[in-house]
């Protein structure tokens, strides 16, 4: 029989094992957002996070930042699409509250296929021209080694997130977890010294290991530090093709977040204490 250990912990207990401080990787907002595991994160009082959106961030982001969880931001974009502008992202960076680390989303994405391979950075080409090289210290030009002419590249450091989370479908009863096509979570959760997934439900009947079908859309628990089951996980967001986004929820999140007070009776409202998506 496999061990159950891993289905232990809730959505709460998966939030307290991120400490102050920590480097989470985040996806984007159509990958699988763990919604019900940012929730807690406000709830548990997480500080200092450095983000990393991959390659962008959005009502995750925008939450954690609004709630003082945030420090740094690393992507190449914190956005609400077609719902809005990130007011709560807006109004930490005016008033000094978050620090930024830009980037575009090839940067990110090498940057942490540089984490994932083992190795100290990655290069590549697209920046060269662009004015993030003044901003970004951290990346360096220098000329390609093998070229017989002038060849500038750019040099990423390597991304190591302490924590990669996202929200998936399901998981088997021995932790390897459904994530289908979406090929960025599986870089996140390599790159990273540890994953925590929240999924709508474990198949205690499943070997997501057992076939070339099943195992090719499969993160194997090697990858896995911790999962909690959290039904409807991703609201007001989507799951694929599980559920559609709740616009009208939404909708409502991007009114009320205009200002510091209306985003706090929203934090009542939905976080605290935690309500259950209906």
């Amino acid at each position: 029989m496999a061990d159950q250990d891993w289905l232990k912990p809730t959505v709460d207990s998966l939030a307290r094992l991120v400490p102050h401080g920590a480097m989470v990787a985040i996806p984007a907002d159509y990958s699988g957002v763990a919604m019900e595991l940012t929730r807690a994160l406000i709830r548990t009082g997480a500080r200092d996070l450095h983000l990393v959106g991959v390659p962008v961030m959005g009502l995750q982001g925008e939450m954690l930042i609004g709630a003082g969880c945030v420090k740094t931001v690393e992507t190449s974009a914190v956005t609400l699409g077609e719902y809005g502008t990130a007011v709560r992202f807006l109004d930490a960076l005016k008033n000094g509250h978050i620090a930024i680390k830009d980037a575009t989303c090839p940067a990110i994405h090498a940057a942490l296929q540089a984490g994932q391979k083992g190795i100290p950075f990655m290069p590549l080409r697209g920046i060269i021209g662009s004015d993030l090289l003044e901003k970004r210290t951290d990346w360096q030009v220098i000329e390609n080694p093998f070229s017989q002419g002038p060849d500038p590249i750019v040099l990423l450091p390597a991304l190591n997130p302490d924590i990669a989370i996202f929200h998936a479908p399901y998981a088997d009863a021995d932790g390897n977890v459904f994530i289908g096509r979406r090929r960025e979570l599986v870089t996140m959760a390599q790159a990273a010294r540890t994953t925590l997934v929240t999924v709508e439900e474990v198949r205690e009947d499943l070997d997501l290991m057992a076939s070339e079908e099943t195992a090719a859309g499969a993160l194997p628990a090697l990858y896995v530090g911790s999962v909690a089951v959290a039904q409807r996980g991703a609201w007001p967001l989507n799951l694929w093709d599980r559920y559609a986004v709740d616009e009208t929820h939404v909708r409502q999140y991007c009114e009320m977040a205009r200002t510091a007070d209306g985003f706090a009776r929203y934090l009542d409202d939905f976080v605290h204490p935690r309500r259950a998506a209906e």
